[in-house]
């Protein structure tokens, strides 16, 4: 029986990442789950890095309106931004950019990106990153949280656990 995928696709994907023509899921991930406080940002690990998927970490962030990231450069790898509500404006070296939901934003490994939440009700994406670095960085800085709500949200920075190395968007 022939592939349905194409030779093309076949010859991108070869030695890039085991098992994706096969479409295996994994099913079970250690540590996937948890629900932190970071700052002000609600984080959801939805699938924890680990060595069996190549260490990938998926975390879904509930942001406040006005909240905003520290200017940060990413050494281990790209980071991917997929944005599910909300919109959110963008530097990422000297560019700025609005961005909407449905829309997936790359920051390059070594370029200093930042963000700041637009929307009135604020924001929630999906980052994903490589190598664990950003997931453990998250675990680090972060307080359980036993209930959310949107209700939940503070209405105020004073008491954020993240350091701010740069100035966000103005």
């Amino acid at each position: 029986m022939a592939s349905i995928i194409p030779k093309g696709v076949r010859q991108f994907f070869a030695g890039r990442a085991e098992g994706i023509l096969s479409m295996n899921a994994q099913t079970k991930f250690e540590n996937a789950g948890q629900i932190l406080w970071f700052g002000d940002n609600l984080m959801t690990i939805r699938t924890a890095a680990s060595v069996e998927n190549d260490q990938i970490s998926i975390i879904e962030c509930r942001m406040p309106a006005g909240g905003s990231s520290p200017l940060q450069v990413t050494l281990s790898g790209d980071e991917l931004i997929h944005i599910l509500e909300g919109m959110m404006r963008f530097q990422i070296g000297d560019t700025v950019f609005l961005a909407h939901v449905g829309q997936t934003v790359m920051a390059p490994k070594g370029i200093p990106h930042d963000f700041q939440i637009l929307s009135a009700d604020g924001a929630t994406c999906l980052i994903v990153t490589q190598g664990g670095e950003f997931e453990q960085m998250v675990r680090q800085m972060s307080r359980p949280a036993p209930s959310v709500s949107r209700e939940s949200f503070p209405d105020n920075r004073v008491n954020s656990s993240i350091e701010v190395v740069g100035a966000p968007l103005p």
